[in-house]
């Protein structure tokens, strides 16, 4: 990422060399020629950088049913190969309801179980993956992250409130790079175009392309009956309509006629390679049923829909962990922690089990593995929670350089989490760097008093904010302390400094400046 914001920086700063910045290429899929600034092998990295963090964001791996992520690759592998553009394309399934799929610069893509289960073959299943695969392989991930710098002037990602995922809106750090790329809404010409050549290469790939079109007819069906979860989820994204349709069918017309015929629905073996996880959806519903109703606050019978998940999936780290989130909330640390160890006994790589594990460690005063569970919680995926709670016990430990980072990195985050943080990396940040946040300068007004102008640059008033008057008077340095005991924030104030010269002084011999010495947050 520093090597695209020193990029974006030439091309910003030296305008005259930008046309050798701004590099020409082919589209290696639509073979239109394109501007580009980010390359192949930043591409690459984004993806590889933000693959791990999207996937936390949005539940984490399905790793209950290793054998299905495994045959979900093995098709996106099967229709990858016909993208003329060769990246390391990765396919896994996610521990989500909501049905949804999304792809990351450099191939890296994920579909939502809860999207699985709106499928019936396997054609359809190569509809969605090609579909993604050309969002990768066309650059329509890159060309949004081209889009934000060249429009914003710098590679400045914002947080996105995802309605599928309550803590998108509290991601920080490099991460939300992630969160917004897969929440975006490509443009028309960009859905066009991946159900063009996805479609294309499934058929290259062997499959009946008819399960494109049999795929956007079920969606529209689906949109106008307003089915629960998909409109905050493919669709949201995606969108369907007969526009979509209609295009399909005449692609396939095409395909018929160039003698793409005979291909393969992969019905049968769609229902037998995802049989597990449909036997395993009165367990997820159940689940699901029970977010609604932490929701509602009906914690009582949340507790016993999972209990009803548990029975029926024992092995699911999920239904543990939203238990432990309930005792989390209710204050039993001690059977928190007990219930997030049971879910990472069955998932150690989720970072909320580590999240809420440390802070019950943390609330039970146990210093040292609450840091140890909230840094593994932040290297998976960072959060305003865990870098809050971690500012506040380096803090509490007198790291105050420590406290700093973390709360700087807490306060990207949208709402109260992030306004806190902001306020306490402000406490500590304004007594060490006060000239960092207060411009000053001095003039003689023409009652020959010294005004003194002071500029907050900080969004807080400032409190005890003091300099020294330096000033050549006569030819003689004078030095002298000046205080201001409220400066309001983000605006320019002027005071009077005491200091009134006598009547008929040389003003061409006055020089003087107000030195910031100190300040604090009220």
């Amino acid at each position: 990422m520093n090597t695209l914001l020193r990029k974006l920086m030439r091309i910003i700063t030296v305008p005259s060399v930008a046309v050798l910045l701004l590099t020409c290429s082919v589209n290696p899929v639509t073979g239109d020629r394109e501007l580009a600034i980010i390359s192949e092998r930043e591409e690459i990295s984004i993806g590889s950088q933000q693959y791990l963090p999207s996937q936390q964001s949005q539940g984490g791996q399905l790793i209950v049913d290793p054998e299905l992520t495994a045959y979900v690759n093995e098709v996106g592998q099967r229709v990858a190969a016909f993208s003329p553009r060769k990246l390391p394309y990765e396919f896994v399934v996610l521990n989500n309801s909501v049905p949804n799929a999304w792809a990351l610069p450099g191939g890296k893509i994920a579909i939502n179980r809860g999207l699985l289960y709106e499928l019936n073959t396997e054609a359809e299943l190569a509809a969605v993956l090609g579909h993604e695969v050309v969002h990768s392989a066309a650059r329509h991930g890159a060309q949004s992250v081209e889009r934000g710098m060249l429009l914003q002037g710098a590679m400045v990602i914002t947080a996105v409130a995802l309605s599928d995922n309550e803590y998108a809106g509290a991601i920080v750090g490099g991460a939300q790079l992630g969160a917004q790329l897969i929440s975006t809404r490509y443009g028309r010409d960009a859905e066009r175009e991946s159900d063009l050549y996805g479609t294309r290469y499934m058929a290259q790939a062997g499959y009946d392309p008819q399960g494109a079109v049999g795929l956007q007819e079920a969606f529209v069906r689906l949109s106008e009956g307003n089915a629960p979860g998909w409109l905050e989820g493919l669709f949201s994204s995606h969108p369907a309509s007969q526009e979509r349709v209609q295009n399909n069918q005449q692609l396939v017309n095409q395909l018929r006629a160039e003698g793409f015929t005979g291909g393969e629905t992969g019905a049968d073996r769609y229902q037998q390679r995802t049989a597990s996880l449909r036997a395993a959806k009165p367990a997820y519903d159940a689940f699901d049923e029970a977010q609604q109703l932490i929701a509602d606050d009906n914690i009582e019978e949340a507790e016993r829909k999972l209990d009803q998940a548990i029975a029926l999936l024992p092995n699911e780290a999920r239904f543990y962990g939203l238990k432990a989130d309930i005792a989390l909330m209710q204050r039993r640390y001690g059977a928190a922690i007990d219930l997030y160890n049971n879910a990472l006994l069955r998932d150690d790589a989720y970072f909320d089990y580590y999240l809420g594990r440390g802070m019950a460690y943390s609330r039970q005063g146990d210093s040292a593995r609450a840091r140890e569970d909230l840094q593994a919680s932040v290297n998976l995926l960072p959060t305003a929670m865990a870098t809050n709670e971690l500012g506040t016990m380096a803090l509490a430990s007198n790291d105050r350089s420590g406290a700093k980072q973390y709360f700087q990195m807490a306060a990207a985050a949208p709402g109260d989490m992030g306004a806190q943080a902001q306020a306490a990396f402000l406490r500590l940040d304004v007594p060490d760097n006060p000239t960092a946040y207060i411009q000053s300068a001095v003039y003689l007004d023409s009652r020959g008093r010294l005004i003194v102008q002071v500029q907050n640059n900080a969004p807080v008033p400032l409190a005890n904010v003091t300099f020294e008057l330096q000033g050549i008077l006569g030819g003689q340095l004078e030095r002298r302390p000046f205080s201001v005991n409220n400066v309001p924030a983000s605006r320019l104030s002027e005071y009077d400094s005491g200091l009134t010269l006598p009547v008929g002084t040389d003003m061409t011999t006055v020089r003087g400046q107000a030195i910031v010495r100190s300040a604090t947050i009220n």
